[in-house]
């Protein structure tokens, strides 16, 4: 569990550093040069998500398997699969320059809020709220502050751009229901 939360602090932080603190944020980044800065964050961010991934991974045998802080919610595996393929679908529109990123400001956010948020409906188990609680906390920070500054996307939209996102956004979805799920995480999801 401590290489879980250590993940949980290097990418949690690193992202709510970054969130809250825009002032020192930019003053180490002009203080290091633009490129060191973002190599530097990109490090501290895989190596968070890393892991998180290994620690998480260790979780899901022994005792730490059965350290549950409460029962999912009964019949929400349905209703996490259709965020999950919404939140797909929103990260690749985070990409483009269609009317959802128009209109939604930060589909990528808000999409990896639907995808925590609803496998924290289905997970109870301690390791899984801590990962998937610190991507939710994250990125409803980051909702959160970007609409108080105002930050918007600015471009003339294409509905190009959606239809590519939604045709990703699917495809990725398939990929992580029949392959990543059942073959990397042993959790099928259908059936």
């Amino acid at each position: 569990m401590t290489m879980l939360l250590l993940g949980c602090l290097l990418f949690g932080g690193s992202h709510l550093f970054s969130i809250f603190m825009p002032g020192p944020r930019d003053a180490l980044e002009a203080r290091l040069g633009e490129k060191r800065w973002k190599g530097l964050y990109s490090i501290v961010s895989l190596a968070g998500v890393a892991l998180m991934a290994l620690g998480y991974i260790q979780t899901r045998a022994g005792p730490a398997a059965a350290d549950i802080l409460y029962e999912p919610w009964g019949g929400m595996r349905h209703l996490t699969m259709l965020c999950t393929l919404l939140a797909f679908i929103l990260i690749g529109a985070s990409h483009g320059k269609g009317y959802l990123r128009k209109w939604l400001h930060n589909p990528m956010s808000i999409g990896i809020l639907l995808w925590s948020g609803s496998h924290l409906l289905v997970n109870g188990q301690r390791s899984e709220v801590w990962l998937f609680g610190t991507f939710f906390a994250v990125s409803l920070a980051d909702i959160v502050m970007s609409e108080m500054r105002g930050k918007r996307p600015q471009y003339q939209p294409r509905l190009r751009s959606d239809i590519i996102a939604v045709a990703v956004g699917v495809l990725l979805y398939l990929v992580f229901l029949y392959g990543f799920h059942p073959y990397v995480l042993n959790v099928p999801v259908t059936g």
